[in-house]
């Protein structure tokens, strides 16, 4: 009897050392579930997230694309990414800022749309102006920067006169930066030379 008891007390280490190795196994394994568990939580918020900023900027293009239905159809104007693109040989002659009869017809025409379009989003319109690589041969302009510079101001300014609030849109020049196509002749120097328009959300500070 004595030597079955004194067996047991020896047996007894063992079984003592291998629960707590089992609960040692049983909670690095509950450690590692629960931080999986966690990144794919984390995976499926940002998905629904980007689906969700996918759906936004789908709503987002149909509505400017409705406002904007007449002058697309004509064809006068181009929507891309946002951005509304109207040629510079429709708005301006060749090194000139001055606007011709049917560019300021075509801005008074987007007026309206725009501006409800705007109003309802409480957004701004960045007018941007583009040109060619061709040096300026014109003495009114220092360079290719100037002249995109005028022709961005001189269709917000447009814009202005036809009823656009001046607190709903401003100006920015890009001279011969950012070509839609490369310089390499004419016709392709003639789709850069042009002026963009696209609706950016408005800062904390704007209007004052």
């Amino acid at each position: 009897m004595e030597e079955s008891d004194a067996s047991v007390d020896h047996g007894a280490p063992v079984w003592a050392a291998f629960g707590d190795l089992m609960a040692s196994l049983l909670g690095a394994f509950v450690l590692v579930l629960v931080g999986v568990v966690a990144v794919q939580m984390e995976l499926t918020s940002h998905l629904q997230d980007e689906v969700k900023k996918r759906q936004v900027e789908e709503q987002r293009r149909m509505s400017l694309e409705k406002a904007l239905a007449i002058p697309l159809a004509s064809g006068r104007i181009t929507l891309n990414n946002g951005r509304i693109g109207i040629s510079g040989q429709v708005l301006f002659e060749v090194n000139s800022d001055q606007l011709q009869p049917e560019g300021r017809q075509l801005l008074t025409s987007l007026v309206t749309p725009l501006k409800a379009y705007l109003g309802a989003r409480n957004e701004m319109l960045m007018v941007s102006g583009f040109t060619d690589d061709k040096s300026i041969r014109s003495g009114r302009f220092a360079d290719n920067w100037e002249l995109s510079a005028q022709r961005a101001l001189t269709v917000t300014r447009t814009l202005i006169d036809e009823g656009m609030p001046s607190s709903m849109v401003f100006a920015a020049a890009f001279g011969a930066e950012q070509p839609v196509v490369p310089n390499t002749d004419a016709a392709a120097r003639a789709q850069n030379r042009r002026v963009e328009m696209a609706p950016v959300p408005k800062t904390a500070n704007a209007g004052k």
